[in-house]
């Protein structure tokens, strides 16, 4: 499993605060839209060659941990 958090920065002044990609204004939620939309991996590293298969593995392990620790909020 990637380490997302070599990755994934959160700077509150880049994209509203919201988690980016290497600091670059490319957002975890940008890179999980265009998989959800169907979009391969292979296509995204075409489309934006700044990103890297560890880039986007690392959104989809940010999107894990963030899932996990939602569940582990008692309700």
């Amino acid at each position: 499993m990637v380490d997302y958090r070599n990755i994934i920065t959160i700077d509150p002044g880049k994209c509203g605060g919201k988690p980016c990609v290497r600091g670059m204004r490319i957002t975890v939620y940008d890179v999980l839209d265009y998989l959800a939309s169907g979009m391969t991996m292979e296509e995204m590293l075409t489309d934006f060659p700044y990103l890297t298969r560890e880039d986007i593995q690392a959104c989809l392990a940010f999107a894990a941990d963030r899932e996990r620790h939602i569940l582990s909020i008692p309700v």
